[in-house]
C-alpha cells in the first residue's frame, strides 16, 4: 500500500513562492502517474498538474501554467510542486496522489489510487 505524505505547506504573501513535497513510501519506485490537486472551502477538488514519473511529461491546468512546476527524484521517491508568483486563488489545500496507471493528458480524481493527507496553502494579498 503506497502512503504519501506531503510536505512545505504554510502561508505566503501574493507574489511569493513555496515548494510542497510529496514523499512515498511502501513502493520500490514512484508510481508510473502523480499528480496535485487542490481544493479550497466550498469548491470542488481541482487537478492542477500531473507528472508521468516514467518519461518526465508533465501537464498543467490553465490556472497554474508558468507560475507552477512539477518535478521528482526518483532516489528520494518524492514529488515536488514549486509555486512561484502566487495568488491569493491560490490558497487551499494541496494534495498528491498517485496512480500505477498511465495517465493522459488529462485526468480525474478517481484515476488516482493512493492520496496524501494535505497541505494548506495560505496566500494573502
Amino acid at each position: 500500500q503506497v502512503q504519501l505524505v506531503e510536505s512545505g505547506g504554510g502561508s505566503v504573501q501574493a507574489g511569493g513562492s513555496l515548494r510542497l513535497s510529496c514523499a512515498a513510501s511502501r513502493v520500490t519506485y514512484l508510481p508510473y502517474c502523480m499528480g496535485w490537486f487542490r481544493q479550497a472551502p466550498g469548491k470542488e477538488r481541482e487537478e492542477i498538474a500531473h507528472i508521468r514519473t516514467g518519461s518526465g511529461d508533465t501537464f498543467y491546468a490553465d490556472s497554474v501554467k508558468g507560475r507552477f512546476t512539477v518535478s521528482q527524484n526518483n532516489a528520494q521517491k518524492t514529488l515536488y510542486l514549486q509555486m512561484s508568483n502566487m495568488k491569493p486563488e491560490d490558497s487551499a489545500m494541496y494534495y498528491c496522489a498517485a496512480s500505477f496507471g498511465w495517465c493522459g493528458a488529462t485526468v480525474v480524481a478517481s484515476f488516482f489510487a493512493y492520496w496524501g493527507q494535505g497541505a494548506q496553502v495560505t496566500v494573502s494579498s
